[in-house]
Protein backbone atom coordinates (compact mmCIF):
# COMPACT_ATOMS: atom_id res chain seq x y z
CA UNK A 1 0.00 0.00 0.00
CA UNK A 2 0.85 3.29 -0.17
CA UNK A 3 0.76 5.16 2.97
CA UNK A 4 0.62 8.96 4.48
CA UNK A 5 1.25 9.49 7.65
CA UNK A 6 -0.44 12.60 9.12
CA UNK A 7 1.75 13.62 11.97
CA UNK A 8 4.71 12.07 12.23
CA UNK A 9 5.29 12.69 16.11
CA UNK A 10 6.00 9.36 18.04
CA UNK A 11 3.17 7.48 17.16
CA UNK A 12 2.94 8.51 13.76
CA UNK A 13 6.42 7.91 13.65
CA UNK A 14 6.58 4.26 15.11
CA UNK A 15 3.57 3.49 12.77
CA UNK A 16 4.56 4.57 9.50
CA UNK A 17 8.47 2.73 10.67
CA UNK A 18 6.70 -0.49 11.03
CA UNK A 19 4.94 -0.68 8.04
CA UNK A 20 7.76 1.08 5.71
CA UNK A 21 9.90 -1.85 7.36
CA UNK A 22 7.07 -4.55 6.25
CA UNK A 23 7.55 -3.15 2.56
CA UNK A 24 4.93 -0.69 2.27
CA UNK A 25 5.42 2.53 0.60
CA UNK A 26 5.64 5.02 3.69
CA UNK A 27 5.92 8.65 3.74
CA UNK A 28 6.02 11.14 7.44
CA UNK A 29 4.33 13.78 6.99
CA UNK A 30 4.58 16.76 9.50
CA UNK A 31 4.80 20.59 10.10
CA UNK A 32 7.94 19.81 12.49
CA UNK A 33 11.09 20.24 9.76
CA UNK A 34 13.65 19.48 12.17
CA UNK A 35 12.37 16.13 12.46
CA UNK A 36 11.30 15.74 9.18
CA UNK A 37 15.04 17.32 8.07
CA UNK A 38 16.64 14.69 10.60
CA UNK A 39 14.44 11.46 9.65
CA UNK A 40 15.47 12.51 5.64
CA UNK A 41 19.57 12.71 6.10
CA UNK A 42 19.70 9.93 8.78
CA UNK A 43 16.30 7.97 8.50
CA UNK A 44 14.19 7.56 11.47
CA UNK A 45 15.84 5.91 14.73
CA UNK A 46 13.82 3.48 16.90
CA UNK A 47 14.94 2.64 20.18
CA UNK A 48 13.77 0.06 22.28
CA UNK A 49 14.64 -1.97 24.78
CA UNK A 50 18.41 -0.43 25.01
CA UNK A 51 19.06 -0.94 21.23
CA UNK A 52 19.02 0.99 18.56
CA UNK A 53 17.86 0.72 14.76
CA UNK A 54 16.93 2.85 11.51
CA UNK A 55 14.50 2.89 9.45
CA UNK A 56 15.06 4.51 5.95
CA UNK A 57 11.60 6.40 4.51
CA UNK A 58 10.92 9.65 3.26
CA UNK A 59 9.20 12.71 5.13
CA UNK A 60 8.07 15.76 4.59
CA UNK A 61 6.11 19.12 5.21
CA UNK A 62 4.55 19.18 2.29
CA UNK A 63 1.31 16.68 1.33
CA UNK A 64 1.54 17.60 -2.08
CA UNK A 65 5.10 15.93 -2.50
CA UNK A 66 3.08 12.87 -1.37
CA UNK A 67 0.30 12.23 -4.32
CA UNK A 68 -2.71 9.86 -4.11
CA UNK A 69 -2.54 7.39 -1.14
CA UNK A 70 -4.42 4.23 -0.62
CA UNK A 71 -4.27 4.92 3.53
CA UNK A 72 -4.24 8.27 5.11
CA UNK A 73 -3.57 7.54 8.85
CA UNK A 74 -4.20 10.30 10.97
CA UNK A 75 -2.09 10.48 14.23
CA UNK A 76 -2.25 14.63 14.97
CA UNK A 77 -3.64 16.29 18.30
CA UNK A 78 -7.44 16.84 18.93
CA UNK A 79 -6.76 20.04 17.83
CA UNK A 80 -5.54 19.92 14.53
CA UNK A 81 -8.11 17.25 13.45
CA UNK A 82 -10.00 19.72 11.28
CA UNK A 83 -6.82 20.67 9.13
CA UNK A 84 -5.62 17.13 9.21
CA UNK A 85 -8.94 16.11 7.73
CA UNK A 86 -8.91 18.21 4.80
CA UNK A 87 -5.13 16.95 4.11
CA UNK A 88 -6.52 13.62 4.59
CA UNK A 89 -9.37 13.91 2.10
CA UNK A 90 -7.24 15.47 -0.59
CA UNK A 91 -4.41 12.82 -0.07
CA UNK A 92 -6.79 9.52 0.23
CA UNK A 93 -8.74 11.22 -2.87
CA UNK A 94 -11.76 8.88 -4.55
CA UNK A 95 -10.78 5.39 -2.93
CA UNK A 96 -8.42 5.93 -0.42
CA UNK A 97 -9.33 4.54 3.26
CA UNK A 98 -8.57 7.55 6.18
CA UNK A 99 -7.43 5.38 9.74
CA UNK A 100 -7.46 7.47 13.05
CA UNK A 101 -5.66 6.00 16.12
CA UNK A 102 -5.88 9.31 18.06
CA UNK A 103 -6.55 10.19 21.23
CA UNK A 104 -9.56 11.36 22.94
CA UNK A 105 -13.00 11.83 21.70
CA UNK A 106 -14.62 13.46 18.56
CA UNK A 107 -11.91 13.70 16.32
CA UNK A 108 -13.78 10.42 13.64
CA UNK A 109 -16.87 12.99 13.76
CA UNK A 110 -14.51 15.45 12.77
CA UNK A 111 -12.63 13.65 9.72
CA UNK A 112 -16.64 12.47 8.84
CA UNK A 113 -16.84 16.58 7.62
CA UNK A 114 -14.41 15.86 5.32
CA UNK A 115 -14.19 12.24 3.95
CA UNK A 116 -16.68 9.75 3.50
CA UNK A 117 -17.66 8.02 5.94
CA UNK A 118 -18.12 4.88 4.41
CA UNK A 119 -13.69 5.55 3.78
CA UNK A 120 -12.98 6.55 8.03
CA UNK A 121 -11.82 3.21 9.70
CA UNK A 122 -11.54 4.23 13.70
CA UNK A 123 -9.65 2.70 16.68
CA UNK A 124 -7.03 2.84 19.33
CA UNK A 125 -3.69 1.04 20.13
CA UNK A 126 -1.82 0.05 23.12
CA UNK A 127 1.56 0.94 21.52
CA UNK A 128 3.37 3.55 23.16
CA UNK A 129 6.21 5.60 21.77
CA UNK A 130 8.06 9.06 22.90
CA UNK A 131 9.85 11.33 20.90
CA UNK A 132 13.32 11.56 22.19
CA UNK A 133 14.67 13.79 19.57
CA UNK A 134 14.42 15.02 16.18
CA UNK A 135 14.99 11.80 14.36
CA UNK A 136 14.75 9.49 17.09
CA UNK A 137 11.98 7.67 19.05
CA UNK A 138 11.34 5.00 21.47
CA UNK A 139 8.82 2.71 21.63
CA UNK A 140 8.23 2.44 24.89
CA UNK A 141 5.96 -0.51 24.79
CA UNK A 142 3.62 -3.01 22.79
CA UNK A 143 -0.02 -4.12 22.58
CA UNK A 144 -2.94 -4.33 20.65
CA UNK A 145 -4.50 -1.99 18.23
CA UNK A 146 -7.89 -2.48 17.64
CA UNK A 147 -10.31 -1.25 14.58
CA UNK A 148 -13.59 -1.21 12.91
CA UNK A 149 -15.06 0.72 10.59
CA UNK A 150 -17.00 3.34 11.12
CA UNK A 151 -20.10 2.59 9.29
CA UNK A 152 -20.62 -1.14 9.92
CA UNK A 153 -21.48 -1.54 5.81
CA UNK A 154 -17.51 -1.06 5.32
CA UNK A 155 -16.22 -4.37 7.54
CA UNK A 156 -14.22 -5.60 4.97
CA UNK A 157 -12.20 -2.51 4.65
CA UNK A 158 -11.03 -2.85 7.97
CA UNK A 159 -10.18 -6.79 7.42
CA UNK A 160 -8.10 -5.36 4.58
CA UNK A 161 -6.32 -3.24 6.81
CA UNK A 162 -5.93 -5.23 9.41
CA UNK A 163 -4.19 -7.80 7.24
CA UNK A 164 -1.92 -5.51 6.38
CA UNK A 165 -0.82 -4.59 9.81
CA UNK A 166 -0.56 -8.00 10.97
CA UNK A 167 2.06 -8.56 8.26
CA UNK A 168 4.05 -5.35 9.74
CA UNK A 169 3.80 -6.72 13.28
CA UNK A 170 1.37 -4.44 14.39
CA UNK A 171 -0.53 -6.70 16.19
CA UNK A 172 -4.15 -5.53 15.06
CA UNK A 173 -7.98 -7.07 15.78
CA UNK A 174 -11.27 -5.78 13.92
CA UNK A 175 -14.48 -5.15 15.74
CA UNK A 176 -18.00 -4.43 14.51
CA UNK A 177 -18.86 -1.97 17.46
CA UNK A 178 -15.83 0.70 17.04
CA UNK A 179 -17.45 3.33 19.34
CA UNK A 180 -17.67 1.13 22.26
CA UNK A 181 -14.18 0.81 21.95
CA UNK A 182 -13.47 3.88 21.38
CA UNK A 183 -15.09 4.86 24.76
CA UNK A 184 -12.93 2.02 26.98
CA UNK A 185 -10.08 3.78 25.80
CA UNK A 186 -11.26 7.39 26.85
CA UNK A 187 -11.68 5.61 30.07
CA UNK A 188 -8.09 4.91 30.56
CA UNK A 189 -7.30 8.03 29.54
CA UNK A 190 -9.42 9.43 31.74
CA UNK A 191 -7.93 7.71 34.64
CA UNK A 192 -4.38 8.32 33.93
CA UNK A 193 -3.79 11.19 31.64
CA UNK A 194 -4.94 14.44 33.24
CA UNK A 195 -3.59 13.19 36.88
CA UNK A 196 -0.03 12.25 35.49
CA UNK A 197 0.24 15.29 33.97
CA UNK A 198 -0.81 17.48 36.79
CA UNK A 199 1.51 15.87 39.36
CA UNK A 200 4.58 15.06 37.10
CA UNK A 201 4.04 11.33 38.38
CA UNK A 202 4.33 7.99 35.93
CA UNK A 203 1.59 6.04 35.19
CA UNK A 204 2.44 3.42 37.36
CA UNK A 205 2.74 6.09 40.87
CA UNK A 206 -0.75 6.57 40.64
CA UNK A 207 -1.22 3.56 42.21
CA UNK A 208 1.25 3.84 44.88
CA UNK A 209 -1.14 6.50 46.85
CA UNK A 210 -5.25 5.55 48.28
CA UNK A 211 -6.10 9.37 47.57
CA UNK A 212 -4.62 8.92 43.85
CA UNK A 213 -6.25 5.91 43.19
CA UNK A 214 -9.32 7.13 44.61
CA UNK A 215 -9.20 10.63 42.38
CA UNK A 216 -8.55 8.02 39.23
CA UNK A 217 -11.36 6.33 40.28
CA UNK A 218 -14.05 9.05 40.97
CA UNK A 219 -12.97 10.41 37.57
CA UNK A 220 -13.66 6.86 35.63
CA UNK A 221 -16.71 6.40 36.75
CA UNK A 222 -18.12 9.91 35.99
CA UNK A 223 -17.13 9.17 32.52
CA UNK A 224 -18.58 5.63 32.87
CA UNK A 225 -22.14 7.40 34.25
CA UNK A 226 -21.99 9.37 31.05
CA UNK A 227 -21.87 6.26 28.67
CA UNK A 228 -24.59 5.12 30.66
CA UNK A 229 -26.26 7.86 29.96
CA UNK A 230 -25.83 7.47 26.06
CA UNK A 231 -26.36 4.35 25.69
CA UNK A 232 -22.81 3.03 25.31
CA UNK A 233 -21.94 -0.70 25.80
CA UNK A 234 -19.50 -0.81 28.18
CA UNK A 235 -17.00 -4.26 28.91
CA UNK A 236 -16.25 -5.05 32.25
CA UNK A 237 -14.56 -2.94 34.58
CA UNK A 238 -13.52 -0.04 33.49
CA UNK A 239 -12.03 1.31 36.83
CA UNK A 240 -9.60 -2.42 37.19
CA UNK A 241 -8.85 -1.56 33.51
CA UNK A 242 -7.46 1.93 34.13
CA UNK A 243 -5.21 0.21 37.04
CA UNK A 244 -4.19 -2.82 34.92
CA UNK A 245 -2.96 -0.43 32.12
CA UNK A 246 -1.50 2.09 34.85
CA UNK A 247 0.60 -1.23 36.35
CA UNK A 248 1.61 -2.58 32.82
CA UNK A 249 2.59 0.86 31.99
CA UNK A 250 4.27 1.84 34.90
CA UNK A 251 7.93 3.55 33.79
CA UNK A 252 5.88 5.62 31.30
CA UNK A 253 4.67 9.03 31.03
CA UNK A 254 1.34 9.58 29.79
CA UNK A 255 0.99 11.24 26.52
CA UNK A 256 -0.70 14.29 28.15
CA UNK A 257 1.97 14.14 31.20
CA UNK A 258 4.94 14.47 27.95
CA UNK A 259 2.82 17.54 26.36
CA UNK A 260 3.38 19.24 29.58
CA UNK A 261 6.62 18.39 29.93
CA UNK A 262 7.55 19.80 26.69
CA UNK A 263 4.92 22.93 27.22
CA UNK A 264 2.81 21.68 24.53
CA UNK A 265 -0.93 21.73 23.34
CA UNK A 266 -2.73 18.84 25.49
CA UNK A 267 -5.53 17.15 24.14
CA UNK A 268 -7.66 17.76 27.65
CA UNK A 269 -10.63 19.20 25.64
CA UNK A 270 -11.16 15.78 23.77
CA UNK A 271 -10.39 13.44 26.70
CA UNK A 272 -11.82 14.87 30.24
CA UNK A 273 -13.61 18.00 28.64
CA UNK A 274 -15.30 16.37 26.33
CA UNK A 275 -16.57 14.29 29.75
CA UNK A 276 -17.82 17.32 30.95
CA UNK A 277 -19.58 18.39 27.28
CA UNK A 278 -21.54 14.93 27.17
CA UNK A 279 -22.59 15.24 30.48
CA UNK A 280 -24.25 18.24 30.11
CA UNK A 281 -25.74 17.32 27.40
CA UNK A 282 -27.46 14.05 29.62
CA UNK A 283 -27.63 15.69 32.82
CA UNK A 284 -24.77 13.96 34.16
CA UNK A 285 -22.97 15.60 37.25
CA UNK A 286 -18.80 15.38 36.17
CA UNK A 287 -17.50 17.39 39.01
CA UNK A 288 -14.00 15.53 38.99
CA UNK A 289 -13.85 15.55 35.74
CA UNK A 290 -14.58 19.31 35.31
CA UNK A 291 -11.90 20.40 38.02
CA UNK A 292 -8.94 18.07 36.15
CA UNK A 293 -10.24 19.59 32.80
CA UNK A 294 -9.52 23.41 34.19
CA UNK A 295 -6.58 22.43 35.84
CA UNK A 296 -5.08 21.07 32.50
CA UNK A 297 -6.53 24.04 30.56
CA UNK A 298 -5.22 26.73 33.20
CA UNK A 299 -1.36 24.91 33.32
CA UNK A 300 -1.19 24.70 29.38
CA UNK A 301 -2.88 28.63 29.03
CA UNK A 302 -0.38 29.97 31.44
CA UNK A 303 2.87 28.12 29.86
Amino acid sequence: MKIAMIGAGAMGSLFGALLAEAGETVTLLDICTDHVNAVNANGLVIEKQNQRRTVQLPATTDPQHIGPVDLAVVFVKSAHTAAAAQTAADLAGSSGLVLTLQNGMGNTEVLAESVDPSRIIAGTTANGATFLEPGTIRHAGSGETVIGAWMSTETARAATLADTFNRAGIVTRVVDDVRAVLWAKLFINIGINAITALTGIKNGQLLDRPETRQLAREAVEEAIAVARAKGIAIDGDPVEKVFQIAAATGPNRSSMGQDVDHRRLTEISAINGFIVRMAEAVGVPTPVNRTLSALVETLQGHY
